[in-house]
């Protein structure tokens, strides 16, 4: 059957090993005779299968490797089933960021992988009194850590999620909703794992750079008799943060997997993830003396003119820590029941743990103390805001896809149906400073990370939610002829919501106290909600040629209250509370895409808007919050992935982000309509060559417009950042059949500037100054 017919496939073969630490990593990949780079494990395609059969394995995790001499960034398929066209003929925008481009560039995290997707990117450090933590995405001006999913599947948590056993990052823009269920407004980030292939081989790699980082990664698989194979991928970093003080990105994972009936009609995957991470957060750096900044107190002028503070700063403590914990079991089974009709069943338990203390602070008048005007170097920060987090998330749930192709004629169908029941649970308990303790104040300009003192501990606050999910979708695309194609989806979710709390009276999230002292622990929430969300999806496409299309799509999504993180709120201006209706999400597409130079290269192009309504906005007559309010972003995309020549490959985005207030209150900082945290424009491009004597160059640039803070009574502070253009290089070569060298330099001209801001402007993410990062790739 032909589900995607597909020319190419992702590269395969990367990383894994790995202990507790680094030390046990290595000794790990010498223990192995570990070989190959972390990019391109030589995977042996399956041989003597059917057509029917490879096109529908590479649906899935299952993928098969074609060698080229220069590389390849340019995938053409999605992993899922219910996507049954190739991109070329996909009414949407998407892009697929790859293993080797991952590789190529030493990209760790998922927020690394993703600078390849234009608009994509952590622009916001969080609210005033807290600080983001882990992959708190933006696209297209919304947040989207909530729409994270890995082959399909949520994947719940505010956590750093490592690419050592991810085999394609795939980024869809537009409302998902069909797709995935509740999910953000402009899009939704699917990681593919790796999985067994018919084969041997053996790879890995040990790599050295700036901020001490040091990180190992090993892959192997084996073929297990003639249709089986067992896959292990390990990995292990011990590295601190590229100008940074104390900031540490330490952890370990392993991810073994089975496949049975590889080249048959009944394929069985298993896989299990586990990955333990021990972290040292970043709160952030003071704001003062970046460009636009002004005093918090009018009374004291001076400290507009104050020097800036210098990016490397640590305001945290000792005691700050991030520990997580991640399990994920699943199993895939694929059943060819026809040479047009296939099952594609997937079961998933995951569970995150997360525990964090994470100093965050505030520079207002009152927290910044200035003893003496004329030095700044007596200047002191007050350590106030500890965040505190120890949540558990626990995901089951079972997908059921059905795929067939069927009729004939004039008009054909390929068709795919599905139902998925999920259950999600998240649990968090209180944490927070007891006895009025405290740490003590940083000095501003050289802050000393060994204060501690602060006494903590559980306040009897707890939060308990549970969102039970049935959905039920079918998509079909139907061929009119060689040129027409109508590709249509729609999917129905029957939600149910359970979220009880207590918390601390007084506090910005607790009940009133009545008769009872300040701080009492006293029930907060407890609520029930259900519903019904209905999605759609419809585009039409026209193929003036074979190699290229020309389309339409419209597509509607919506999301509940509490559907990001499982929480229920009643406070009057959340958007969490139960008796709020579901946001929606309208997004219109049109666009075009080409496959040029041979079928090498692949052009798209879009212009885009989406409007999301239902937002929750204060009137200011009677101060009561109504769902009347509107926001928009609209723009253009471009995009090129391919190859130029067979040793020239790129990969390359560019797009605008007119983002706006259509009805409601103004969030932006300088009162304008302006979405906040989003940059007007973005662009990013990587491409490499390999030169005649296999030494391979490569390079890429990154752009963000500028971006403007949002509003919440903060006095100065940056009311903006700057635009930014930062350039990365690379190259590699091939010591012997077994060993290459690569060199990654990372912001070449050591450009300063804001990565992200928080919502006050009080604190700000420093970009990473010019670093290094020298790897040993080993395969056999």
């Amino acid at each position: 059957m032909a589900f995607i017919n597909s020319r190419k496939y992702p590269v395969t073969g990367r990383k894994s090993p790995t202990s507790c630490s680094m030390a046990s990593a290595a000794t790990l990949l010498a223990g192995l005779a570990l070989a190959g780079p972390a990019a391109a494990a030589d995977m042996p395609a399956a041989t003597g299968t059917t057509d029917a059969q490879m096109s529908h394995a590479s649906n899935l995790p299952g993928i098969k490797v074609e060698a080229s001499i220069s590389g390849d960034y340019r995938v053409d398929t999605l992993s899922s089933p219910k996507f049954t066209q190739p991109l070329l003929d996909t009414t949407q925008t998407i892009s697929v960021i790859g293993r080797e481009l991952i590789q190529q560039q030493g990209a760790t995290t998922l927020t690394d992988a993703l600078r390849n997707s234009p608009g994509v990117g952590t622009f916001y450090v969080g609210e005033n009194g807290s600080t983001s933590t882990g992959d708190a995405i933006s696209m297209r001006g919304f947040d989207t850590s909530s729409s994270i999913f890995v082959d399909g599947v949520r994947d719940t948590g505010s956590i750093s999620r490592d690419v050592f056993n991810i085999e394609q990052i795939e980024v869809t823009k537009g409302p998902d909703g069909t797709e995935y269920g509740r999910t953000a407004p402009t899009g939704a980030i699917n990681m593919v794992s790796k999985q067994p292939q018919r084969g041997h081989s053996l790879s890995g790699s040990v790599g050295y750079g700036s901020g001490s980082h040091r990180r190992a990664v090993a892959d192997w698989n084996q073929s297990i008799g003639g249709n089986a194979a067992f896959r292990l991928d390990v990995m292990g970093q011990d590295s601190g943060v590229a100008g940074r003080d104390k900031v540490e990105n330490d952890r370990w994972g392993i991810a073994p997997s089975l496949a049975f009936g590889l080249n048959t009609p009944t394929r069985l995957y298993l896989d299990f993830l586990h990955v333990k991470q021990d972290n040292v957060p970043d709160g952030g750096v003071s704001t003062i003396g970046l460009p636009g900044y002004s005093s918090p107190d009018p009374t004291r002028p001076f400290i507009t003119e104050a020097p800036r503070v210098d990016p490397d700063n640590f305001y945290g403590t000792r005691q700050d820590h991030e520990h997580v914990t991640t399990d994920m079991f699943t199993a895939i089974v694929e059943h060819d029941v026809s040479g047009n009709v296939a099952l594609h069943d997937t079961l998933r338990w995951g569970r995150t743990r997360q525990d964090y203390l994470l100093t965050s602070f505030t520079a207002t008048a009152a927290n910044l103390l200035t003893p003496d005007p004329a030095d700044p170097s007596s200047w002191t920060l007050a350590r106030s805001n500890p965040n505190f987090k120890h949540q558990n998330n626990r995901i089951i749930t079972n997908q059921t896809n059905l795929t067939a192709n069927f009729g004939s004629g004039a008009i054909t169908h390929n068709l795919s149906a599905g139902i998925e029941l999920t259950q999600e649970k998240a649990t968090t308990l209180g944490l927070a400073a007891l006895d009025g303790s405290t740490w003590p104040a940083a000095n501003l300009y050289h802050p000393d990370t060994r204060a501690d003192g602060l006494i903590y501990g559980e306040t009897g606050a707890y939060g308990n939610g549970t969102t039970d999910t049935a959905a039920a979708y079918v998509f079909d695309t139907m061929k009119f002829g060689a040129h027409w194609q109508i590709n249509a989806g729609a999917r129905l979710d029957h939600y149910r919501t359970e979220f009880s709390s207590t918390d601390l009276c007084g506090s910005r999230r607790g009940p009133a106290c009545g008769s009872n002292p300040v701080g009492t622990v006293l029930p907060s929430v407890d609520a029930r909600l259900s519903g019904n969300l209905p999605s759609y999806k419809l585009g039409v496409l026209y193929k003036p040629a074979a190699n290229g299309s020309l389309y339409a799509n419209f597509a509607m999504s919506q999301e509940p209250p509490g559907g990001s993180t499982l929480t229920l709120s009643n406070s009057a201006n959340s958007a969490d509370r139960p008796d709020l209706d579901p946001q929606k999400a309208r997004t219109v597409e049109v666009g075009t895409k080409w496959d040029l130079l041979g079928e090498r290269l692949l052009l798209t192009g879009a212009l885009y808007r989406t409007t999301v309504s239902n937002d929750l906005v204060q009137d200011p007559t009677d101060g009561l919050y109504y769902q009347v309010g509107r926001k928009r972003v609209q723009g253009i995309e471009i995009g090129a992935v391919g190859k130029l020549t067979e040793r020239w490959a790129v990969s390359a985005g560019y797009t605008t982000m007119d983002a706006r207030v259509v009805d409601g209150s103004a969030v932006a900082s300088d009162g304008s309509r302006d979405l906040a945290y989003t940059p007007k424009s973005a662009f990013t491009a990587w491409t490499t060559y390999r030169l005649p004597f296999d030494l391979t160059l490569g390079g890429g640039a990154r752009h963000a417009g500028e971006m403007k803070r949002g509003t919440d009574g903060a006095i100065g502070t940056p009311a903006h950042t700057d635009a930014y253009w930062v350039f990365d290089a690379m190259a590699s070569y091939p010591v012997s059949r077994h060993l290459s060298l690569q060199l990654n330099l990372y912001n070449v001209f050591d450009k300063s500037y804001v990565a992200a801001i928080n919502k006050s402007g009080y604190r700000y993410t420093p970009g990473t100054p010019r670093s290094a990062m020298l790897t040993a790739n080993i395969r056999f």
